[in-house]
């Protein structure tokens, strides 16, 4: 039900509760939140309102009493009153039963929908107490036949294939299990058989997201979101404490965000998965990041540069001194494609250091330095010290502020080179990046020699890839002429059960290699704007991401629609 905000926030005001400056606060935090919080559950995130002290308030406004779930004692007759079904659906447990009246515990007091739906439901009367949320659904976890029988049905529907699955579960579930009591092995199962399940599915990620009446889940496969087949609400809980036991996080601790790491084996293959906790409004929302160390592409043929960037990859990192950026957002293959250039370059002869946060693969051969900000590694304290070890190549995880990005430009400069990340939007847009940090334009001119800017462009379907013909809008778009639809045949999976019918398997790099020449670093010294750095670069060759893409397309390997999606705003 649509609770009423305004009367509420009134009762509030009417009670001392909250000031109005602190609603002031709020509604600035409900425009923050682009609609997705009304006032009353923005004054609850910004710590303002205490959900115990709104319960007691709503309660003495219904006429309800307040119960504590936690000491009350449920008998048989009361509980076999509602189906499981129901109280899971409306989120409520009865209390107790008389005559032709149930009585049941309810969460928001001001929900008289659900009552009056209860009643029409049950066909008697219903009466209503309050009680928090969260005991609720402990008592619904706890009391009702159907949430093991649901949590086994939820796994039988994961487990596809039992006995594959078997074996990797046994490694999955590892020495975390014994954390868990007997009765609570199916929540255990179910944990690693969402890990296995988006495994096999080439997920990267994992999505768990409480929201108000259901708990959703989606996998992040080949860069796209993609929903699955949700657990029921009430185990919610259940499923957050396992994750943060299994990620040695502190599952008391509920307001602030955690991050932590699950190291798994499955069959003969190594996975971590970095997992990240925030609080939302309804419940924790937690991320995992799947690496697979099997899965890393150490060679740089393999990342997708055609014939001549390769030559041009190959220039840059055989140069003796500079700096070299990969830029792009989080997630477009930034650690991937640098992991590639060191390993290549890894000899004997040269000594190789790298400052990571975090480490996401060990290399054979590297140095490679955690950052730990608790004892004050940081970024800059680290390269400092790395520059003491006499190292040939650097290679910095990010550079994130001004300090940083001196150290490394004088590390450039005095005879080493330097791999590093910028997040931007494309690679001259990195030079302005630079100097915003507050570089001098002459160190950005002489140090930097080259920045690449990469995405990730998702594969056709080999198995059910057909020719297609662009349509008048996607012509459009990207500017193709008639006389060049003549030339040129273009392809697109229809989907197929081995591309799970989204008609892509795997992704590609695109590239926009960009090289800092005299003429450009000419402009760069005169502080020339961004856009006009990046029209010198394509007059002297250049190619976009867009213009990498459309290769890409052109041979086959991916579809316009692709092309479209991640280079719409790539400049012309």
């Amino acid at each position: 039900m649509a609770r009423d905000s305004d009367y509420i926030l009134e009762l509030l005001k009417e009670y001392g509760m909250i000031t109005d400056e602190q609603v002031s606060k709020g509604w600035e935090e409900v425009q923050a939140s682009k609609g997705k919080l009304d006032i009353i559950d923005a004054l609850k995130v910004l710590g303002f309102v205490e959900e115990e002290q709104l319960l007691s308030l709503l309660a003495s406004q219904y006429g309800m009493e307040v119960v504590d779930l936690s000491t009350y004692v449920f008998p048989e007759e009361v509980l076999s009153a509602l189906t499981p079904d129901i109280v899971t659906n409306y989120q409520i447990v009865p209390v107790m039963k008389h005559d032709n009246v149930i009585t049941v515990a309810i969460s928001d007091p001001s929900d008289v929908e659900t009552i009056d739906s209860l009643r029409y439901l049950l066909g008697c009367d219903v009466d209503a107490v309050a009680a928090p949320m969260e005991q609720i659904q402990k008592v619904i976890a706890e009391h009702y036949a159907s949430a093991s029988d649901s949590v086994e049905h939820y796994i039988d529907e994961l487990a596809e294939d039992e006995a594959a699955s078997a074996q990797m579960l046994a490694g999955a579930l590892g020495d975390a299990s014994e954390n868990y009591a007997e009765d609570d092995t199916p929540i255990v199962k179910l944990v690693s058989l969402l890990i296995i399940d988006a495994y096999k599915m080439r997920a990267s990620d994992i999505h768990l997201e409480p929201l108000e009446k259901r708990y959703r889940v989606r996998y992040r496969i080949d860069g796209i979101l993609i929903e699955q087949e949700a657990p029921p609400k009430y185990l919610q809980a259940n499923l957050t404490s396992r994750l943060k036991i299994m990620s040695r996080l502190d599952i008391t601790e509920k307001r602030i965000p955690q991050d932590g790491r699950i190291q798994l084996k499955m069959g003969d293959v190594d996975i971590d998965l970095r997992v990240s906790t925030i609080p939302t409004t309804h419940g924790e929302s937690i991320v995992m990041r799947i690496l697979d160390k099997s899965s890393i592409q150490l060679d740089i043929p393999k990342l997708g540069f055609l014939a001549d960037d390769m030559k041009l990859i190959n220039h840059i990192i055989s140069l003796p001194d500079g700096i070299f950026l990969v830029t792009g957002p989080t997630g477009s293959g930034k650690t991937t494609s640098l992991y590639a250039f060191l390993n290549t370059i890894n000899l004997p002869t040269r000594k190789l250091i790298t400052v990571e946060d975090p480490i996401e693969y060990q290399l054979a051969g590297i140095n490679q330095v955690q950052v730990a900000r608790e004892i004050n590694m940081t970024f800059s304290a680290a390269l400092r010290a790395m520059l003491r070890q006499a190292p040939n190549i650097i290679m910095v995880g990010e550079i994130r502020d001004l300090e940083t990005a001196e150290i490394a430009i004088n590390a450039a400069l005095t005879g080493h080179l330097v791999f590093s990340t910028l997040h931007t939007n494309d690679a001259p847009g990195a030079i302005t990046r630079l100097i915003d940090m507050g570089v001098k334009n002459f160190l950005v001119a002489s140090g930097v020699r080259a920045i690449m800017a990469q995405r990730l462009l998702r594969r056709n379907c080999n198995e059910c890839r057909e020719e297609v013909e662009p349509t008048p809008a996607e012509c459009r778009l990207l500017n193709i002429k008639e006389d060049y639809l003549a030339n040129h045949k273009f392809y697109k999976g229809k989907g197929c059960p081995r591309c799970n019918g989204t008609g892509y398997k795997g992704r590609i790099g695109i590239y926009e290699i960009f090289l800092v020449t005299p003429d450009i670093g000419e402009l760069i010294f005169n502080n020339e704007p961004s856009a006009v750095i990046r029209e010198r670069a394509r007059a002297n060759g250049m190619r976009s991401l867009r213009d990498d893409a459309m290769r890409k397309a052109e041979a086959g390997i991916s579809s316009i629609e692709e092309v479209i999606r991640l280079t719409l705003m790539d400049a012309q």
